[in-house]
């Protein structure tokens, strides 16, 4: 046991920033995967053949996600983070420990409440609220799927407050791991569970899609298990009870309620798209919802792991009164995030056909016309997470809220116009994101160019402005290379449609390199500098 504990220690030991945004960027990579496999899948079984009980599918997850973003979700890792370092920082571990018991102990109970409301009220919610378009025996099908998956709340509460301390700290490795086996649980339910579950010869489960809903539940207890080994070598010390007197809870849940109102009308907004898709062509609501969170593998590569590498140490900035630094840190993460998400984004737009066919066999015409449009958020979104979390360092949850309520207002009625009033459908659903993702990013640059002066000088919007010239050119050397390998009807499976588009992708990323370099952006130095090394190092000197 000794053995168990000092090996889960070095395991979950704290990282540098770089390597903490490599690993985190890796594991992203391999959920990311596991996700495109997992939809390939669901795909394979459900949503050519049975488009209407993949929608109930997607509609069950409305509610249950909505209850765990509005309460738990990123609205508690930016809030606790920032008061949990500062007692840290102080040496005050009694305070510390004491805020993250209280923090556990109320979300479990808060969610555990939302998960049974959920399971009481799933049939009038999907009726009236999340899936009114559905026929009835989809809207049956979505409300058992509700039912089970309403538990997943509550699992992802504890996980998601346990990884929340380990950020705080640096350690990364198991809150790296906890997406992957979400997706593997899933995958479970869809390649076992789906057939049925028998034990010693008593059928106590028939199968069917239901057997995905409770794959979800597992994917959720895997993801709570693997967290929690990441508080050996911590030292927490877990209490059954909820300190009310202390300073740094009561600081937390001051801070929650801005964050968790924007959360919750950010994905007000999805709650608005999945209720239009319902009343479209049957398999709207999947196909936008995949489509959606094929758009969010890079955004997650990029902006997510990267901005949640760097928050805890721009807290730590602040906690020791060096602003200049973090003005600077955050100078350099922006840039890169920038230079990181433009041929991204190129490569994206032009590669939609093939990057769909990763999800649907044969690709998905329908898919691929609103990935085209979705595409061009990536840098927007990617740059959206660093942004709003330069102010939850500052422990300002208001202004992000107050932006927020202004951007998702905006995107529900241009949704609407464009869904109902001009006849877009689905892909009316699309231009809104994008058009209110660019909105969002200007004005948060706008009042942060305000809050932090100098942050936005002409040496970074000249190095931006070289990062979009070298983009420009990446684009037409990738759409050439497309036009000399386009898809054909013979590029039905995976393993056809792969090798065509990593060889395009290697192309336009070795130009965008090259075009980087031309241009003298020193975010592509590391690149050639690992890459020199590599295929350059003199070899080592034999002892005779």
């Amino acid at each position: 046991m000794v053995n168990i504990r000092t090996t889960l220690s070095k395991l979950n030991r704290r990282l540098p920033l770089q390597l903490a945004a490599a690993l985190l960027a890796g594991s992203s990579l391999i959920a990311s995967l596991l996700g495109i496999f997992r939809d390939r899948l669901f795909n394979s079984a459900y949503y050519i053949t049975y488009p209407t009980g993949a929608d109930a599918y997607t509609v069950a997850f409305s509610v249950p996600d909505f209850m765990f973003i509005i309460l738990v979700s990123g609205a508690l890792s930016v809030s606790f983070i920032p008061v949990f370092n500062q007692r840290l920082g102080s040496g005050n571990k009694k305070s510390a420990w004491e805020l993250s018991t209280s923090i556990i102990n109320l979300m479990a109970l808060v969610t555990l409440l939302a998960s049974i409301l959920i399971i009481i009220f799933a049939e009038p919610l999907v009726r009236y609220v999340v899936g009114p378009g559905l026929d009835e025996s989809s809207r049956s099908l979505a409300v058992s799927m509700m039912r089970v998956i309403a538990v997943s709340p509550f699992l992802f509460a504890v996980a998601t407050v346990i990884t929340s301390m380990q950020q705080a700290v640096g350690r990364f490795a198991f809150f790296a791991l906890a997406p992957a086996l979400y997706n593997i649980g899933i995958i479970i339910g869809l390649l076992f569970f789906t057939h049925g579950i028998n034990l010693f010869g008593w059928q106590v489960f028939d199968g069917g899609i239901m057997g995905v809903a409770l794959g979800v539940v597992l994917g959720a207890m895997l993801q709570l298990i693997v967290s929690t080994f990441g508080l050996f070598g911590m030292g927490f010390d877990y209490r059954f009870k909820i300190y009310w007197k202390n300073k740094g809870f009561r600081q937390v849940l001051g801070l929650l309620p801005p964050r968790s109102l924007d959360q919750g009308i950010d994905y007000v907004n999805s709650i608005v798209e999945t209720n239009l898709a319902s009343r479209m062509v049957a398999g709207s609501v999947r196909a936008y919802q995949q489509v959606t969170s094929l758009t969010y593998v890079p955004i997650n590569l990029i902006g997510v792991a990267i901005s949640t590498a760097a928050f805890p140490k721009m807290t730590e900035r602040l906690a020791q009164g060096r602003p200049d630094l973090f003005k600077s840190e955050l100078q350099t993460v922006l840039r890169v995030i920038i230079w990181l998400a433009l041929p991204v984004t190129v490569i994206a737009v032009f590669g939609r056909g093939y990057l769909v066919n990763f999800i649907v066999n044969g690709g998905d015409p329908y898919m691929a016309s609103i990935f085209a449009i979705l595409a061009l958020s990536i840098l927007f979104r990617s740059v959206y997470f660093i942004s709003a979390r330069s102010f939850y360092a500052h422990q300002d949850t208001k202004t992000p809220l107050y932006i927020s309520l202004f951007t998702i207002a905006l995107n529900i009625t241009l949704a609407v116009w464009f869904t109902q009033g001009l006849g877009m459908g689905v892909q009316g659903l699309a231009w809104a994101a994008v058009i209110v993702s660019a909105v969002e990013m200007s004005i948060l640059f706008t009042v942060m160019s305000r809050r932090i002066p100098g942050l936005f000088d002409m040496i970074f919007v000249h190095a931006v402005a070289r990062m979009a010239s070298a983009a420009g050119f990446t684009a037409i050397i990738t759409y050439i290379a497309l036009a000399f390998l386009p898809l054909s009807a013979n590029d039905q499976s995976f393993w056809a449609t792969f090798p065509k588009f990593a060889f395009v992708a290697a192309v336009a990323g070795v130009c965008y390199i090259a075009f980087s370099r031309l241009f003298k952006l020193p975010e592509v130095n590391p690149i050639i500098t690992r890459v020199v090394k590599i295929f350059f190092k003199p070899p080592k000197a034999i002892d005779k």
